[in-house]
């Protein structure tokens, strides 16, 4: 059986990839060259949203790990 420090490990690493994500949806948005326009601006900026939500439940939720 796999203890906390192992569940700790793997939400640290979902918080590593869900920054990487918010970066790269950031940068997608500040560029402003993508095609597509406004359609695909609206969906990134909701999925940038959803994302800076999970992280940080993420984040609480390492924090109240030992």
């Amino acid at each position: 059986m796999r203890g906390r420090s192992w569940i700790k490990a793997l939400r640290q690493d979902e918080a590593r990839q869900v920054r990487a994500r918010i970066a790269e949806l950031e940068r997608r948005l500040t560029t402003g060259t993508q095609a597509g326009g406004r359609q695909q601006r609206h969906e990134a900026g909701h999925e940038l949203r959803n994302a800076k939500f999970r992280l940080e439940r993420l984040e609480e939720c390492i924090a109240a790990m030992p």
